[in-house]
């Protein structure tokens, strides 16, 4: 799970930066991905280093995909309605929500099950 997570994180800061500067460098919010991206990374890395942190922190990890889940969520019309052809006021931030939220929902049910079998293993 630390692996997946420090791979998630770099997802994230990746659609950040790449948000920003495809922006035009026009919003300091197109970089909110890569500011929940960065302490999620933090707590990958943690858990790789520190064996002993991992349960705690991959908890806090999958707590900030939560919130970056539910940050992303209230766009998803925007992005549904660029992918089938529609017009939006900022495209490029539709895409970057709904890139968020998938990537973010799918991180989260990948550490629920992490978490499910740990248990039941332990």
């Amino acid at each position: 799970m630390p692996k997946l997570t420090v791979f998630y994180a770099l997802l994230l800061i990746a659609l950040g930066v790449g948000g920003y500067f495809a922006s035009g460098q026009a919003s300091v919010t197109a970089l909110i991905p890569a500011f929940i991206g960065a302490p999620i990374l933090l707590c990958g890395l943690v858990a790789q280093a520190k064996p002993a942190s991992r349960k705690l922190t991959m908890h806090i990890a999958v707590f900030l995909a939560i919130v970056a889940l539910a940050g992303g969520a209230r766009g998803l019309g925007g992005f549904f309605t660029v992918l089938s052809g529609g017009e939006v006021e900022r495209p490029q931030a539709a895409i970057a929500q709904g890139v968020l939220v998938i990537l973010s929902a799918i991180y989260v049910i990948l550490a629920i099950r992490s978490f499910a079998a740990a248990r039941k293993a332990g």
